[in-house]
């Protein structure tokens, strides 16, 4: 019996391309990732214990050669302990390579992120939350435009209105439309989604914006946004689907993190 070529390889993609041809191909998202190729998928993690086992195999589920680093940021529901062992077990998984960092005091998602960056030694790193509101399998379709060259930065939206999404808060909605907006002010950019957590950056983008990345919370979302801004980066958006928490779910983002993000946008946006 014929092996079949893995997913994205070169052989895979070749055989697409003779029978769809290249513009379907390209609709479709069927591409070539090179064999060396690894992304890093950066996990902020705190008092996940519930959803992290199946985010983690859906991770580990996508068919690209990663490092999933998972930062614990001082969790107290037993997400801890739980990382620990997946810290100290023998994966034997070629495609995934765990990295665990533990943060000693709890000190935010945005401190968690660079973290993780810090970590990070893949061609591209991708931030993934770990709460199962954003799905790992779209990860393959925003990787495509950094793979062909064409940029630096990916973001993935979910108000761009072609993949499904939970209903839920108005208020949230309207907050988040509010901070894009000001935060494209600020800018000079077009995007649809600031405060999404897909943000997939280059090797190169990473070097450049880590060291200089400073808030610890939500504030790290219009920081880093403003920093690819002024570093001239090529910005993508591509759709996401999106299954939003209540807080009774654990949703963590509060009213306090929206006026921070608005002195972040204004803070970033005007000074180095």
């Amino acid at each position: 019996m014929e092996m079949q070529a893995p997913i994205y390889s070169q052989d895979w993609y070749t055989g697409l391309k003779s029978l769809l041809g290249e513009g379907a191909c390209r609709q479709l998202g069927f591409y070539a990732i090179p064999d060396d190729f690894v992304l890093s998928v950066v996990i902020p993690v705190y008092n996940e214990f519930k959803t992290l086992p199946l985010l983690l195999d859906r991770v580990r589920a996508v068919p690209v050669r990663k490092e999933i680093v998972l930062i614990d940021d001082c969790s107290k529901d037993g997400t801890r302990d739980l990382l620990m062992e997946y810290g100290e077990r023998d994966w034997n998984d070629p495609m995934n390579r765990i990295v665990v960092c533990f943060h000693e005091k709890n000190q935010g998602k945005g401190a968690a992120v660079r973290t993780g960056m810090g970590q990070a030694t893949g061609d591209v790193t991708i931030i993934q939350d770990a709460d199962l509101e954003y799905d790992p399998a779209e990860i393959p379709r925003l990787l495509q435009p950094i793979i062909e060259g064409r940029a630096d930065v990916v973001f993935g939206s979910r108000f761009l209105g072609d993949q499904p999404h939970r209903i839920l808060y108005f208020w949230h909605y309207c907050g988040n439309k509010f901070l894009t907006m000001l935060s494209n002010c600020f800018t000079n950019l077009n995007l649809t989604d600031m405060e999404t957590c897909y943000k997939l950056f280059t090797r190169e983008v990473i070097q450049k914006i880590q060291p200089q990345l400073r808030q610890n919370r939500f504030g790290i979302e219009p920081e880093m946004t403003a920093r690819v801004a002024r570093a001239r980066c090529r910005i993508f958006e591509m759709s996401i689907s999106y299954n939003g928490r209540t807080y009774a779910e654990g949703k963590k983002i509060g009213v306090r993190d929206g006026f921070k993000a608005i002195w972040c946008i204004v803070r970033y946006g005007l000074f180095e």
